[in-house]
């Protein structure tokens, strides 16, 4: 982590389950990046490094986090010997070692050492539960083995408001309509009702189904088809995002029969949503955000067919655009207030 050596006033960073999204500052723009949720055990490319070049260097890092080095970075391996890439899912993930060496590796690849406000996401479902645990843990001085960051302040903010706060700077946004926001994540769904900036909590929760769930199911129904058990989801999401082929041994797998298959996983999560939110003829629109919105959204279309529903543009990153907007504009009226108090005093 040598490279951490610049001072950011906002970092947003939303660990998620399957990717960490990453928002800082970038002279006049905010610049975004992510990396794959996966903590394998670190261990040094010395071949690499000794091949003169021959072999092409590995975009990852080491963090150390409680004595031992974990592997983080855009091109963390997807998979290993024993089929387990390192990927986290369980409900206390912001508890665990993995979500913060994957913390350290974003401070690392923003190249940011010391920052006045950090703001990360829950989701809603576990807010509540572990919000305030967080603000402790991860505020002040930082220790990533040799390495510190120095956080000043943090501010955690359930998942779905992210995105909310990201619409809210679209010219179509109206204070006095209602939208629901739904947020479809790696290991969970999140749905947020809100009036404006108000959010409606009785309308509003979590599902543990996201697109992990809906890759898991493909892989159970190919490994079926194929009589092969040991397949990596990590592996079948790429193809199926990249839309390149994928294979079972020698033999090409047609993903998309299998994908709509698989819809059985989003109908029962947004089943779930419904009876959740009621009637929604007062939703003005529906707008769907995270990385498995695009396998989430026939569904959701199909269950709420009178409703206008948008998929939010680059939508993997709503959430962390809407983290960095709600941390920096929360920082400069704080600033302001300060300076005012100064030359009133």
């Amino acid at each position: 982590m040598n490279t951490m050596k610049t001072h950011a006033s906002v970092l947003a960073v939303d660990v998620g389950y399957g990717n960490t999204k990453v928002a800082v500052r970038n002279g006049s723009e905010v610049s975004t990046f992510m990396f794959p949720s996966l903590t394998p055990d670190y261990q040094a490319k010395t071949m690499t490094k000794q091949s003169n070049g021959v072999l092409k260097a590995v975009r990852t890092v080491g963090i150390e986090v409680n004595g031992k080095q974990y592997e983080v970075g855009p091109e963390v391996p997807l998979t290993s010997r024993n089929g387990d890439p390192g990927r986290t899912l369980v409900g206390n993930y912001c508890t665990t070692d993995s979500y913060e060496a994957l913390l350290g590796g974003a401070f690392h690849f923003a190249n940011v050492s010391s920052v006045d406000r950090l703001v990360l996401g829950l989701p809603v479902q576990t807010f509540q539960q572990h919000a305030e645990a967080l603000r402790s843990k991860f505020s002040g001085t930082l220790q990533f083995g040799d390495e510190e960051v120095r956080v000043g302040n943090l501010m955690v903010l359930p998942q779905p408001l992210g995105a909310l706060v990201h619409f809210s700077q679209h010219p179509d946004f109206a204070p006095s309509q209602r939208n629901m926001i739904i947020d479809v994540g790696y290991y969970t769904t999140d749905w947020v009702v809100a009036k404006g900036l108000t959010m409606e909590e009785r309308r509003s929760g979590g599902h543990q189904s996201g697109a992990s769930h809906f890759f898991q199911k493909m892989a159970e129904l190919i490994g079926a088809a194929t009589n092969e058990s040991a397949l990596a989801i990590e592996e079948i999401d790429e193809a199926v995002r990249a839309g390149t082929p994928y294979y079972v041994f020698n033999e090409e797998i047609d993903l998309g029969h299998y994908a709509a298959q698989a819809q059985s996983v989003p109908e029962a999560a947004v089943n779930t949503i419904g009876n959740s939110v009621g009637s929604t003829n007062d939703i003005r629109c529906i707008f769907l955000t995270g990385g498995g919105a695009a396998l989430y959204e026939p569904a959701i279309r199909a269950f709420f067919p009178r409703n206008r529903i948008e998929v939010m543009k680059n939508a993997c990153f709503s959430n962390v655009r809407g983290f960095f907007a709600a941390g920096e504009a929360t920082l400069m009226r704080e600033r302001d207030k300060k300076r005012k108090e100064a030359m009133t005093a």
